[in-house]
């Protein structure tokens, strides 16, 4: 970064935002006039002694809703730690201020569509996984080892959430200093000990802004050949002045899909027939390949049922493609580990122990290969497994990592991660996957809409236009939306009292409970026939999200 200012102070008037670096002896202040959103640099002479004055920790950026513009500021942050003598911040709260004073310059349609002009569009897409300010050395490994990636301009973009709130700030590299480019994922960062010796050993999940959204509605790759919720998982580890890092990436399967959201506990995924999926599928490599070297593939999809077609058009495209810098590992993980037979995973590592050597990337030899081979923390012939300590903190360690990146696109922790962290299913590992898949499927179908229209409008994927009249999210329920839904209650209700209070005779019970019973079902029927119009389904960036 271009400085490393770690305290501000907010000092607001009627006509304009005076942002104080605090820790900075020369006095600079980020001006920001409430009227024409001009953003200048003064001095401290200018702040009027009338300004009312707040503590921040740093800009994150403005967005433009339809009361107008807003300031987004982070409020609070925390330390997470160091790396390579950098520190690690995570931002906890944030706070969005309006340009406007008042919101009487809007009208009553306006007003009752309050998801655009207040801030409840935003816990949706600000969760406490963002990353502070990363005046950190982010390096990849064997591809750009200890590579600095100093100050905002030069951040990957591809994690940079922020990127399109940022806009007005990134022509002036002046400026750079007030704001925070955010990384949205997870870190965990350990001090280890093995054999006397103590190493630093840490995770970073990096998810990319490109086909962002939930875990439904964005699915496949785009034009560009980004694949839908991509996360790049480095591990590091540093010891006595050696460093070493893995990387391993992880997104939706790169061709044209979708899978959208019906009522039912699994929607059934559609690969689309109308475009050429090889064009996109060869860009995403072609990006991988040069960014990360050669890859090796890890599909873990069922190879019957609805996935089939995905698995078998996956391994096509690869043929298809024929680049020998990719190999492509298909394992029916549900097949192969049904029934609690977690031992069977060793086949999915001899299926890769051919070919880990020449590609490297492989996770399953991870800690090994780079303790052992590269940092000398590990005697000949010792294994990680023998480390009883640090494998218990290695294991933790994933599945907090596995949680957090679940959340993010899916709404809940990830499943089975009681086997991450013993090695064993558990009774109440497999009760917590059962309440977890129930929230899942509740999200999915009936507030995953509302999230990735935060997320769209976050990122900038939708714009507000300060002449919109009516907002796209103000949009009027069906009848049968409300309709249906009471008619299945009130008949489901209805056949209960008749079992409850019965008749006066069994034939007359038995009628009333065939008739209100079959009202149910029949009105079941319905409700999941037409499940996509009773589904929460974003509505900003319709189009692009459900082609």
């Amino acid at each position: 970064m271009a400085s490393s200012y770690n305290s501000f102070s907010l000092h607001t008037t009627a006509e304009k935002f005076y942002i104080e670096a605090c820790d900075d002896g020369a006095g600079d202040v980020l001006a920001i006039d409430r009227v024409s959103t001009e953003v200048t640099l003064a001095v401290r002479k200018d702040i009027p002694p009338s300004a009312v004055t707040r503590p921040m920790c740093g800009i994150m950026g403005t967005i433009r809703l339809v009361a107008g513009m807003y300031l987004i500021v982070i409020t609070k942050k925390k330390k997470v730690g160091d790396l390579l003598g950098h520190a690690v911040w995570k931002a906890t709260d944030f706070d969005i201020i309006s340009y406007k004073k008042t919101v009487l310059h809007l009208t009553d349609t306006q007003v009752g569509s309050s998801v655009l002009h207040e801030q409840n569009v935003f816990p949706s897409c600000l969760p406490s996984g963002f990353m502070g300010r990363l005046s950190i050395s982010l390096f990849k490994g064997a591809i750009e080892y200890a590579k600095r990636y100093d100050g905002f301009m030069q951040a990957d973009q591809r994690f940079v959430w922020n990127g399109h709130l940022l806009r007005e700030f990134m022509a002036q590299p002046e400026l750079h200093k007030f704001v925070y480019p955010v990384i949205h994922g997870f870190i965990t960062m350990k001090s280890c000990c093995i054999n006397g010796k103590i190493f630093d050993w840490n995770i970073i999940s990096r998810r990319s802004c490109f086909r962002a959204g939930v875990r439904y509605y964005i699915r496949g790759i785009d034009s560009e050949g980004h694949a839908a919720n991509f996360v790049e998982t480095e591990q590091i580890v540093q010891y006595n002045g050696a460093k070493a890092s893995f990387v391993q990436t992880r997104g939706s399967i790169p061709f044209y899909w979708s899978q959208r959201p019906n009522l039912k506990y699994k929607p059934k995924p559609q690969i689309s027939k109308s475009v050429n999926h090889l064009d996109g599928f060869q860009r995403h490599f072609d990006s991988q390949i040069i960014t990360y070297g050669k890859q090796v593939i890890l599909n873990l999809v069922n190879q019957k049922g609805s996935e089939k077609p995905l698995e078998q058009a996956f391994a096509k495209m690869v043929d298809s493609l024929g680049n020998g810098m990719i190999k492509y590992v298909a394992f029916d993980f549900h097949k192969e580990c049904s029934r609690m037979r977690w031992h069977r995973l060793q086949i999915l590592v001899d299926m890769v122990a051919e070919i880990q050597n020449e590609f490297g990337l492989v996770l399953i030899s991870l800690t090994k290969t780079v303790t052992k081979n590269r940092i000398g923390v590990l005697h000949v012939g010792q294994r990680i497994e023998e480390q009883a300590d640090f494998e218990k903190i290695y294991k933790n360690a994933w599945a907090d990592n596995a949680n957090a990146c679940a959340k993010q696109y899916a709404g809940t922790g990830a499943l089975k991660t009681d086997f991450t962290r013993t090695g064993k299913r558990t009774q109440w590992g497999l009760l917590m996957d059962g309440w977890n898949s129930m929230i899942r499927y509740y999200k999915n179908n009936f507030s995953d809409g509302f999230r990735q229209d935060s997320i769209d409008l976050f990122l900038g994927n939708y714009a507000v236009e300060e002449a919109d009249m009516n907002t796209p999210l103000h949009e009027p329920k069906d009848w049968k939306f409300l309709t249906l839904p009471i008619i299945m209650v009130v008949a489901f209700s209805m056949c209960i009292i008749c079992l409850l209070m019965a008749g006066d005779t069994w034939t007359e019970t038995l009628a009333y409970v065939l008739f209100w019973g079959s009202a149910s079902v029949v009105t079941a029927g319905v409700i999941l026939f037409n499940g996509r119009d009773f589904v929460d389904a974003p509505k900003l960036v319709q189009k692009e999200k459900m082609d």
